[in-house]
This record gives C-alpha cells, structure tokens and sequence, in this order.
C-alpha cells in the first residue's frame, strides 16, 4: 500500500481554505479560531477528497478527528449545496450518506459535536447513535432525515437490523480508534456493519496505533489504501514532546493524600484522574469531594445521565477534578486539561498513551503523573521498556516528599484539604441530569427509575386473635409430666379470658356509664376435648381465679392431647 510520512511542524502555514475546502466549512472552523490545519489533516484532506482509502495513523492530541471529519462533510451533499447551485435536488438521498464507527459513547459525543461545529454553516445534520439512551429520539431523527450518523457497534446494529436504520446511501465510512474497537472486541461487529453497507464506497481507518489484526481488517475492507503517518522531528518518542512526564513509586494508603496535594500545585487547571477499576474511580472521587474538591466521576457503572452530566459539568468548569476509568481515554478533548493524574499503573503502553494524551493536546503544554504501587513495578518496567522511556527505576515519593513539591510547583505547608477559600467552583449538583430514557445501567444513575406508589399509605387493622394458642406439653418418654397438664389448662383458661375481654372491649358501643353490651359468643378452635373446653367456658363466665387448684377428688381426665414425643429410652425396672 502506498505510504505518506511528513516530519513538520505542529502547526503549519498552510491554510484549511488554501486546502480546497468549501468556503461555509472554512467560514465555520475560523469562527472558532480554527485557521491552521495539524499534519495529519493537512496530509489527508487531498488524498480523502480524491476519494481514495486512507489509513491515518497520528499521534493522540494532533487532531484526528477533523482529518477524517472535514473530508466526510465535504463529500456529503445537503439543502445548502442546492441552494448555491452545487446540486441538484434529485441529488439529495433519504438516508445518511456518511457512517462514522466509534468505540465508546464518550468519543461518539466528541466526534458529533466537531462535525456539528464544522459543518454548522452548511447545517449538515449530524446524529449521534449509541447506547444507554433511548432509542424513541434517535428513530425520530432517522425518520426526520440525517447527513451524518456516528455511532458504536452496539447500537448501529441494533438499528439496522430493525430496519430504522438504512445504509444503503452511505458513500464514505470511518472506523475512528479501530485498536480500541479491537481491544473491546467490537471487530466483529464492525464486519458485520461493513456488510450492510454498498461495496462501492470510499473506507477511511484511523487510530493511534496500528495492531496486525487492524491491518488484516484494512487489507479485507479496503481497496489500495493509502497509509499515512504524520510525525514531527522534535517529537521523536511514543508521546507528544510538551508533555512533561514524573513517574512516583507511592504508597496506596498514601495516595488519597499525595493526589491531593498535587492538585493544590500552582497553575494547576482542569486534571482528569485514571483508575483502573470502577469501584476505585467512584471512592476516589468520594475521598476527593470530601477534602473539598469539586470532582465528578466517569466509569461504567455508571448510567449515561450521570456520565454525561459529569462531563458536562468537566467542560463548563463547574467541576474541576475528573476521576475516570478508561471509558474516558479516548476522545475526551478538554480546554484547559493540565494535569492527568495515573492513580494506579496502566495495563499496557496503548493504554498509557491515550491516558496521557488528554492533555497537551493542539500544541499546548501539559504534566502526566504516574503513581506506580509497589506490585505494579514489573507491569510498569514493561510499559517503560515498550515506549522507550527514561524511568525504569520509578522514586519512592509520598505525600510530604520534598522532591514532590519542587518538581510539581507545590506551595510550601500544603495539606491533602483543599481550604475553604479556595472552594470556588459550582461543583456536581450544579450540573442537572439529563432525562435520557435510559434502556439500562448500573448503579448510582443508571436505569429506569422505579414507579413510586402514592404518597397516601392505608393502614389496616388487623382483626383480634380469637384463636387459642396450641399450648405445648413436657413429656417424658412419651407420657406426660405430672403437673403439667393442668398447667397447660390454666394457661387456655386465662388465654380466653383476655380474648373475650379485648373482643368485648372493641365491639361494645359507645354509651352510657355503666352500660355494658355483652360480646357475641364467638365460636373458636380449639385442641382439647369437650370436657376442657367446657371448664374454660365456666372459667371465663365466674370470672374464676387462673391459678384456681384443679378440686380434689375431681375424676375427669384431661383429654387426649396430641405431642410430638421422642423414643422413650428403655428404663430400668422396678426391685
């Protein structure tokens, strides 16, 4: 395949109207300061507009996003374009003419918001597609018409196989981050998406990193691809150059204290911190907010509502400190992102590479801290060796280390609370939820809310007890112990007594003093023989003491009464 490669500056002389692009997408990009394209968008803009295949491999933070976006929106045909003449209005296709695939929900939002923002003047309609939303919107959109689709594997499939979804008119597609898509597993679902789409059409690939199983992907997809790199020569290693880079050998005990610290270092603006688990991203960013920093959390556990309303609050200032899992690697393009923090060591170099890329992105200066436990130092000599760093032996470092405090610009008699004076951000709640409809999710946020039943509670009374309680008998060896019988007697005697008494109580009208109602008999079960249940009555009617002695020389037989018995042991016979 054919291979571009430009060593240049960052920024360039060149000129995105100098590039051949459409005067309403040049007019859009200046309005937001954007003049000068970055190698990468200044090397595929000619090839893409040409129509040819292109693998665009760039550094994370040296705008990907327009070398791919730019050349979509001007291959797209809108209203706009009828209007100035540039087509006809048979031209115009009923479904989406450009199909961009991205790993996660966060880069989709990312990508959609860049295109929105170029093609703005145009009013080229851009929807975003993926999942934890609800899916009502998104089918109305469809039906409304779009130009543009982005979206994840999961959702676009799940769309088009309903048939909401038609790809038939798509002319160009874009996988953004394939290694990630290949780290996730989404391969197949990409090749099956790739299916649904006409064979004639023009296949743009661009990531950071380039696997074999990627490539395999290009050389069955993609036809003569041209494969383009941009570098520049001050930037020689795996990371931009203006990223300035410490890596700590710390404590994890010591680590809520130490991070704390260092985001009380002067200049310091927005840090986004990474974990590796999303239970430890969600109490990192409960410790933090405790100490009075005003941080929001980002990881799968997450509903989409939250994750969203947490970037929102990231982007508009509300909240400063971003604690993240790796959802957040990728696509998160922040103003004014100085420090980022790692709060444990990276699984791999891909993954400390796009992590540190948040940061000194479109030419800008940034700081990446590394906090490396004592167990992760073998994982983090191979990251190190992988990327071809200088900090193969990581310095112990805790949070009242001096060496901390010179390097990272940290004011002398810090401590791990931010003080009250300096709490001046709006925080979390400031920031409202979105209502998304959510179709599922986990924790706090995420889901459907459960349907809360009336504010009203009816409380029911319960109709007294009339039934006697079974009344349970000592045995020994199958018979019963002597004394206990009438034992258990006296104790259905007084029973009855206190039904009796609290049915009369509730069923007696309210009248006169001294007017008594008696209660109806009421008819009740009970486990002994009549004879019993006859002493009772009279007992009940004589008001006779409980604890009366059964008369002497009274033969009656207790009845029968049914036990539960164990074996009688064998007992020794009488002399």
């Amino acid at each position: 395949m054919p291979r571009l490669t430009e060593e240049a500056s960052i920024l360039t002389t060149t000129t995105f109207r100098s590039l051949g692009i459409l005067s309403e997408t040049a007019e859009a990009l200046e309005a937001v300061g954007i003049i000068n394209p970055f190698p990468i968008q200044e090397m595929t803009l000619p090839v893409a507009l040409a129509g040819n295949d292109i693998i665009g491999q760039a550094k994370t933070g040296t705008g990907k996003t327009l070398g791919f976006g730019l050349p979509l929106l001007e291959r797209v045909t809108v209203a706009a374009d009828v209007e100035a003449g540039r087509a006809k209005a048979e031209d115009l296709p009923d479904g989406p003419q450009a199909l961009i695939v991205v790993p996660t929900r966060e880069l989709c939002q990312q990508v959609t918001n860049d295109l929105l923002t170029a093609g703005k003047v145009r009013n080229v309609r851009v929807l975003a597609i993926y999942g934890g939303r609800a899916y009502e919107p998104q089918v109305e959109a469809l039906k409304k018409g779009v130009d543009i689709v982005v979206g994840t594997p999961g959702r676009l499939l799940d769309l088009a196989g309903q048939r909401k979804l038609n790809l038939k008119s798509v002319r160009a597609l874009v996988l953004d981050e394939a290694d990630e898509m290949l780290d996730l597993g989404f391969l197949p679902d990409v090749e099956r998406i790739m299916a649904m789409l006409p064979p004639k059409r023009q296949t743009m690939l661009f990531s950071a990193t380039m696997p074999g199983a990627v490539i395999n992907l290009a050389r069955r997809y993609m036809s003569q691809p041209t494969h383009i790199r941009a570098t520049s020569p001050d930037d020689e290693g795996a990371t931009v150059a203006n990223i300035t880079q410490h890596i700590f050998r710390a404590h994890s005990m010591d680590k809520p204290e130490l991070v704390s610290r260092i985001l009380q270092a002067d200049g310091r603006g927005l840090a986004m911190i990474f974990c590796r688990t999303k239970r430890t991203a969600a109490d990192i960013a409960d410790q933090l907010a405790q100490r009075g920093f005003a941080s929001g959390a980002v990881h799968g556990d997450l509903g989409q509502g939250a994750r969203e309303q947490a970037l929102r609050a990231f982007r508009n200032g509300k909240v400063d400190v971003l604690v993240c899992t790796d959802v957040a690697a990728r696509g998160i393009d922040v103003d004014g992102v100085t420090h980022v923090i790692n709060y444990q060591s990276p699984e791999d170099e891909k993954t400390y590479l796009h992590r540190v890329g948040r940061t000194g992105r479109a030419g800008r200066t940034g700081i990446a801290i590394t906090l490396v436990d004592w167990d992760d130092i073998p994982r983090w000599k191979l990251i190190n060796k992988a990327l071809d760093l200088p900090f193969d032996e990581p310095e112990e470092t805790y949070s009242t280390s001096a060496h901390l405090y010179e390097l990272l610009n940290i004011p002398a008699g810090t401590k791990g609370i931010l003080p009250r004076a300096d709490r001046t951000r709006a925080g979390l709640g400031a920031e409202t939820v979105e209502d998304l409809g959510e179709t599922g999710g986990r924790g706090k946020g995420g889901g459907r809310k459960p349907v809360v039943a009336a504010a009203a509670t009816v409380t029911e009374e319960r109709p007294p007890r009339t039934r006697t309680p079974r009344q349970r008998t000592r045995t020994r060896s199958g018979e019963a112990v002597p004394g206990e019988t009438a034992v258990a007697e006296t104790a259905a005697a007084e029973t009855a007594v206190a039904v009796d008494a609290a049915v009369t109580e509730a069923v007696a009208p309210a009248g006169t003093e001294g007017e008594t109602k008696a209660a109806p008999r009421r008819r009740r079960r009970t486990r002994t023989a009549a004879p019993a249940a006859e002493g009772a009555q009279v007992a009940v009617a004589e008001a006779a003491p409980a604890e009366a002695p059964a008369a002497e020389g009274d033969e009656a037989k207790p009845a029968r009464r049914r036990r539960r018995t164990r074996p009688a042991k064998a007992e020794p016979a009488d002399g």
